[in-house]
């Protein structure tokens, strides 16, 4: 994903694929790389989880919101940003767990001559720092907004 995207839905979820991919990938290369592919994914799959069932549908409906577009799952879309709102904590608590391992992963990665790897792990490390400066609060802002809608009628 480009820092000057927004994930949809479906984006979002094959942007996960990817990161599965990638990620089985480098696990199955071995060694201290392999192992910190583990350590990755054991904190990284659950959080995507998290990720597409709160932030990815008010972030969806960013475009439409946009353009004025009102909802009719308006319900649902308020209920997952409360839930992202009541979870950020959570959240925030995971990057650092996510961002400790993908260090490792760039360490041993480096240390056995496997830049790609490398990379990923610095491109993955700003990406959480992408959703929490700007896609987490722009899903629960959704969740406020649609609920301010619903108020007015």
């Amino acid at each position: 994903m480009t820092e000057s995207t927004l994930p949809t839905e479906e984006h979002g979820e094959a942007e996960h694929r990817d990161l599965r991919h990638i990620l089985q990938r480098a696990e199955a290369s071995g060694g201290r790389t392999g192992e910190a592919a583990t350590a990755v994914m054991k904190v990284l799959f659950p959080h995507m989880l998290m990720e597409e069932t709160y932030a990815m549908p008010p972030l969806k409906l960013l475009p439409r919101l946009a353009r004025g577009d009102f909802t009719s799952d308006t319900s649902r879309i308020i209920d997952a940003s409360e839930t992202l709102r009541k979870e950020l904590p959570r959240m925030l608590a995971d990057h650092k767990q996510i961002v400790l391992a993908l260090r490792r992963l760039m360490q041993a990665a480096a240390d056995e001559g496997y830049d790609g790897y490398g990379q990923f792990a610095t491109k993955l490390i700003a990406h959480a720092q992408l959703e929490e400066e700007v896609l987490y609060p722009a899903a629960i802002l959704i969740g406020d907004y649609l609920r301010l809608r619903l108020r007015q009628g």
